[in-house]
């Protein structure tokens, strides 16, 4: 095993004290977690579904080296019985999700897992870590894409985001959402996601003139360049553009855009855009870029601001405006004994889950419901899939593009008042009868017990 892939210690120590404290009381029957998010952040109507792959391979994976042994044996917290058991222990569990692409809505489980205590204990930090960056991140760029309204998005995050596994993950969660391609090569490589770059400000300040780094640069990509116009003055530049573009075309070249980073850039694109098409260069797209996020990207589309594309970056890249979601993996069963928790405004619900979810005649989203995992519910489609049975995966797992092509499809159906980007409806979700009598009755028997 690859001691630098080891993920088994990417947990929180309370993870490991509780397992020992379980072991010692041979308390290693088992239990079902179910992870949810409570409530949405400001403006947010709806989550997508992501880092489901990771977790799968997390959970196949699973397994403490002998430096991970090591180390814990060397922090005396410890019994020894607790970490010769630790060294054969293995996920051999059951996980039910929601695929990845799909849409859910809060207080529904995103995932079950089903596993001796134990196992099922120590890996809710890893699987908290990736489900909560990566399904933030894909709700952050679907609002990103649908304020576009049908412009290409590119992911210019990854200077910005936190870290280089953060930095992956985005690129692959935005094109998850519907974003066109990346700045981002390995994740270009990676994930085989279309990458797309200009130039910077630096390229063009290290010439004298604006004019000769443009003629630098499309020498060089004759077949693939967009000018960086706003260095100096925007107008100006976009006028140096065009000469540039009428010097290619003699050779029979043709440039391909501009970029406008700075600066109000509606009216600037307006402007630009003039020129452009005065010279007869109206095939020259505008690709605007500059701290910009859903909301900027819904005024521009509301002033119907000429621009073909967009580069958007750290405001997607850490979900700016909301950098976290209140997650949770609570323990909903154990031994077959559904459980619960009372906990002021971070109260449970018991049993094993099933998410239906209605559509109308023409196919659109209507509402949702959270039942048991064993109930039908007429007229619904069940949410939640096995995807692994006995530690491990269930069938064939889908590609990136069919994860993506899924989302699109789903969010398709989806209201445009609970897809607004700000004080989006409530979308319908509550508990069948089942499932809310079971939890009345399981708080009752908690509330004398007590």
């Amino acid at each position: 095993m690859n001691h630098a892939n080891n993920l088994a210690l990417l947990t929180d120590l309370y993870q490991l004290t509780m397992a020992q404290s379980y072991f010692q009381s041979r308390k290693l029957e088992p239990a079902t977690f179910s992870l949810f998010i409570r409530n949405y952040p400001p403006h947010r109507g709806y989550f997508v579904c992501a880092g489901l792959e990771d977790v799968l391979r997390y959970l196949v994976d699973f397994a403490f080296d002998g430096g991970s042994l090591d180390y814990l044996h060397s922090c005396r917290l410890f019994a020894d019985e607790f970490l010769d058991f630790l060294k054969g222990l293995r996920f051999r569990g059951e996980m039910w999700a929601i695929p990845e692409g799909r849409l859910l809505f809060k207080e529904e489980p995103i995932l079950e897992i089903t596993a001796p205590i134990v196992e099922a204990q120590i890996v809710e930090t890893f699987i908290i870590n990736q489900i909560n960056l990566q399904t933030l991140i894909a709700s952050k760029a679907a609002r990103c894409v649908h304020a576009a309204r049908g412009r290409a998005l590119v992911d210019f995050s990854l200077r910005r985001t936190h870290g280089i596994d953060a930095g992956l993950k985005v690129a692959r969660c935005s094109f998850l959402a519907g974003f066109s391609a990346t700045s981002n090569v390995l994740a270009g490589q990676r994930y085989g996601i279309p990458i797309v770059g200009t130039m910077a400000h630096s390229f063009v300040c290290s010439f004298e003139r604006e004019i000769d780094a443009f003629r630098s640069f499309v020498a060089s990509f004759p077949d693939n360049s967009t000018l960086l116009i706003d260095t100096y003055d925007t107008l100006a530049g976009a006028r140096s553009a065009v000469e540039v573009a009428r010097e290619m075309a003699a050779r029979g070249g043709r440039l391909r855009g501009v970029r406008i980073d700075s600066g109000d850039l509606a009216s600037l694109a307006r402007e630009v855009r003039k020129i452009l098409d005065e010279a007869g260069l109206s095939d020259v797209k505008i690709f605007g870029s500059g701290g910009l996020d859903e909301y900027d990207l819904a005024s521009l589309s509301e002033a119907n601001a000429p621009y073909d594309s967009y580069g958007v970056g750290t405001k997607m890249g850490v979900s700016a405006d909301a950098p976290w979601f209140d997650m949770a993996y609570k323990l909903v069963e154990y031994n077959g004994r559904p459980v619960l928790k009372l906990s002021t405004g971070k109260a449970t619900v018991p049993g094993k889950k099933q998410v239906f979810r209605f559509a109308d005649g023409r196919g659109q989203l209507e509402r949702d419901m959270i039942g048991l995992r064993n109930e039908e519910v007429a007229g619904s489609e069940a949410l939640l899939q096995k995807v692994m049975e006995h530690g491990k995966p269930v069938g064939p797992r889908p590609s990136l593009k069919e994860i993506r092509d899924r989302f699109l499809q789903e969010i398709s159906r989806l209201d445009e008042k609970t897809r607004a980007i700000c004080n989006p409806r409530p979308y319908p979700v509550e508990l069948t009868p089942k499932l809310s009598h079971l939890r009345d009755k399981i708080e009752e028997q908690v509330t004398q017990t007590q």
